[in-house]
């Protein structure tokens, strides 16, 4: 799973093969998610309140960013690294 970005502890992924919708994955402690790019709904999993407000603002900064590079793993190419929320 390529790690796109780490911030807070929260890690952000994205899978190769994974299915529609565009979502990319959000790990925070033993909580993880599955986030849609386009709206920020949580297509399964959960994350904790915090968490879920620092990835839905770095969702909204990136949003460009993470469509692009759903598109790249579609193609199987290397997934670019997207800037951490500071």
């Amino acid at each position: 799973m390529p790690e796109l970005s780490r911030f807070f502890g929260i890690l952000i992924a994205m899978y190769y093969n994974d299915h529609s919708p565009p979502h990319f994955h959000a790990k925070y402690g033993g909580d993880q998610a599955s986030i849609r790019i386009d709206n920020g709904a949580v297509v399964e999993g959960k994350l904790g309140t915090r968490t879920m407000r620092l990835v839905e603002e770095w969702r909204v900064l990136h949003q460009l960013e993470l469509f692009e590079d759903w598109n790249r793993a579609r193609a199987r190419q290397p997934l670019n690294q997207i800037e951490p929320l500071e």
